[in-house]
Order: C-alpha cells, then structure tokens, then sequence
C-alpha cells in the first residue's frame, strides 16, 4: 500500500486545486478504496489530449487502488452543459448521446483499465426521478446563488437568456455524487460551481461531503488558447501516429514540460532529470521526440511510436521535421551566437545573404520545427534542425 504522502502527492501532480485537502488526508489515511468520480456529457464523440488531462488523474487514482466511477452523462447529455457558453446550448437527441457515449468507452479504455472501471449512466436514477423529485431537488438551491456562476452572471448582466431546464444542469451534475456516493470528484478548472454543487447537496442527504480536485484547461499546440478542435490547435487521440509525432514536435520549446506534468506518466524526478539535461544543452527537440513516442506507444502502440518519425516524414511542410535530415557542421570560430542569417550561409541553405533576407522575410525559416524571426541569433552549442523554405533543410552542428 502507498504511504498516505506519497499517493497525496501523486494526487496533486499538475491539480490546480483541492477541496479540501484535509478532508482527502483523512479519506485516504482511513485505507479503504476511495469512490472516485468524473462525469463526461458525451457532446463530442472525439478526444483530444486535453481531455485526457483528467482520465491520466484517474488512472492514477486507479493505479493507487481505489475505484474509478467513470460516469457518461447520458441524461445530462440531453440537457446541454452551460459551462462557459455565452447562449444556450442546444441539447443532443437520445440517438447521440447514446452513439457518443460508445465512442467515449472505446477511446478511455486506451487509458483506463477496464476490469478495475465501473462505467455508470446518469439516466440510471434520473430518468426515475418523478416531477415531484425533480422539485424537490431544485428547491434545495436558490436562483440568486445561481447567479452566482460566472457565465450565468455574464449572460444575465447582458440581458441573454437563460433558459430554467440550463440551471437543473449544476443541480443535476451534483445530484449525481449522491446517487454514486462518491468520496472524490474530478473535473476541469471550469467545473468548480457544478462540483461545489455535489458537496452542497451530498451535506443535505446526509453523506459525507466529496473531495474535490480540479485540473487545469491543457493549452494546444499555439502554447497559449486551450486546446480545441475549432481552433486547430489540438492532438487527437485517434490521430495517426504520423499526426500525432509531427504535431507534438511542433510544440513551443517552453509548453513541453507542462505537457510532460500533465500528460506523460514519467516521474516526477525523470522529468527534472531531462529537464536539467535541455538546460545543460540538449536539444529540446529530442526531448519532445521522447515525449511524443509515449503518447502514440498509449494510443497506438510501442511499433507505431518506433517508426512514427518516418510515416510523419511522408507528409512534412514548413515547420514539420522529417526522418533522416541530412547533417552539416559549421564552424562557430569561437562566437557563442551568430545570426539566424550568417547560419543559413554556412550552412549551405541559401546562396547569398541577399538570399537569406528574403527567406527570412517570407517567414519561411524554422528552427526544430518553430518559425524564428530574423532577429535570431543562434547558440553556438548543440544541434538544430534548420528549414529555409519547403526544400532546404539541415540539423546542423557546429564545431
């Protein structure tokens, strides 16, 4: 069994916030396996990496002992989670819910192990709830805390509407932890009202009030707007292993240790241990290359993460690193940085320095996949893989 610490601080890796944390001391110092729960509205039947933020943490809870109530919001599903919407959502059709939900099962168990996961349905206990029920639930909360939640305040503030069946919603999601009885709650930074709401309610049935952790919104690809399809700034988890490698080494240099926090399953101390390696000097492109043949190994398969980097050289562009990139060495003559322009020269990819501005001007010079500007001034130490326009490309070396 783990010492209480050390499950507690795998508990807290990457979380944003726990509610409260006392209260989850206690809970896992009693020994017994802990109920954890996260509920998913099946609205989009595709995952990206930044929804398996939260399945990773249950995995965890799971590796730890304790079990996993991995609930569908099936009846939740139909109402339509207001979270963060500036309009009311249009709920899904029965026949939706039911074919998302299905794609959801199939995509976690790439994560969770399914002899140790009990899937649940919210229909289970509220399709059995009368009028009466439903009433006597929403008499237990006021319209003036509703208003409370942020993105109801914005819409009431800006005279949008509101439509009654949006605030059964949070009652709803909460009333879910006392059907479930659950010791724990997972959800995003942006569930905490609807997670609160589960504590609140749990207290009047008479339950012990859950435990709540919440993990930070995983930004995309661009470093910065959180990662969405809309925006096209994600990894998804059916993306081809060529997808996933050549997305994943686009990567900001600087995001890559929080996609390690929140994402890879390497220590804590491994982490640090590369972490030191890149600020010693290591190309932090090689530390992405072994980020991303984890997450393809998760979703696809060890074979697939081996070869990944050749089937993603078969569709490489500008910014996107090939297999087998010819090496070229140039000499630093004792400098310890040089233009972005100077290297392009002695490095054979452009003819001219009348050539390298024009390159560079266009935008279409990458270093480890990442456009630069040309301002640039390159570290002498290293190796760098260096694209100037979509036919010339080196790792260079300097000596």
């Amino acid at each position: 069994m783990v010492a209480v610490q050390e499950a507690l601080a795998i508990i807290k890796r990457g979380a944003e916030e726990v509610i409260v944390e006392e209260d989850l001391v206690k809970k896992l110092e009693s020994g017994r396996k802990l109920r954890i729960k996260a509920g998913f509205d099946p609205t989009a039947p595709d995952l990206h990496l930044g929804h398996t933020v939260l399945i990773n943490k249950l995995k965890q809870f799971q590796d730890l002992g304790h079990e996993v109530l991995f609930l569908i919001g099936d009846f939740t599903g139909m109402i339509g989670d207001p979270t963060g919407k500036s309009a009311t959502r249009p709920p899904l059709t029965e026949a939706q819910v039911a074919q998302n939900a299905q794609t959801y099962k199939e995509q976690v168990f790439k994560i969770l192990d399914p002899s140790k996961t009990t899937v649940m349905f919210n229909s289970e206990w509220m399709s059995k709830m009368s009028a009466a029920d439903m009433i006597k639930l929403a008499g237990q909360y006021t319209v003036a805390r509703m208003l409370e939640r942020d993105d109801f305040s914005k819409r009431f503030k800006g005279e949008q509407s509101i439509a009654i069946h949006e605030f059964l919603y949070p009652l709803v999601q909460g009333y879910d932890s006392v059907a479930m009885r659950a010791d724990v709650e997972l959800g995003g930074t942006d569930q905490k009202f609807n997670l609160l709401m589960g504590r609140q309610l749990q207290k009047t049935a008479g339950q012990e009030p859950q435990t709540i952790l919440t993990m930070p919104l995983l930004e995309g690809l661009d470093g910065v707007q959180k990662m969405s399809k809309s925006l096209n700034n994600y990894v998804g988890v059916n993306d081809s292993p060529g997808e996933m490698y050549t997305k994943l080494l686009s990567l900001p240099d600087g995001m890559i240790w929080r996609y390690f926090e929140l994402l890879s399953f390497k220590t804590i101390q491994e982490i640090d241990a590369l972490r030191l390696e890149v600020q010693n000097g290591r190309n932090p492109q090689e530390v992405k290359d072994l980020f991303a043949r984890e997450i393809i190994a998760r979703f696809h398969n060890d074979e697939a993460a081996a070869s990944a980097h050749q089937s993603a050289g078969n569709r490489v562009g500008l910014g996107e690193i090939p297999d087998n990139v010819p090496e070229v060495e140039v000499e630093s003559e004792g400098q310890e940085e040089i233009p972005i322009s100077t290297v392009l020269k002695l490095a054979g990819l452009v003819q001219s320095g009348k050539a390298a501005k024009d390159v560079l001007g266009r935008g279409a010079v990458f270093v480890d996949g990442q456009k630069v500007e040309a301002t640039l001034k390159v570290r002498v130490t290293g190796r760098f893989v260096i694209q100037a326009g979509k036919k010339k490309i080196a790792r260079v070396v300097f000596k």
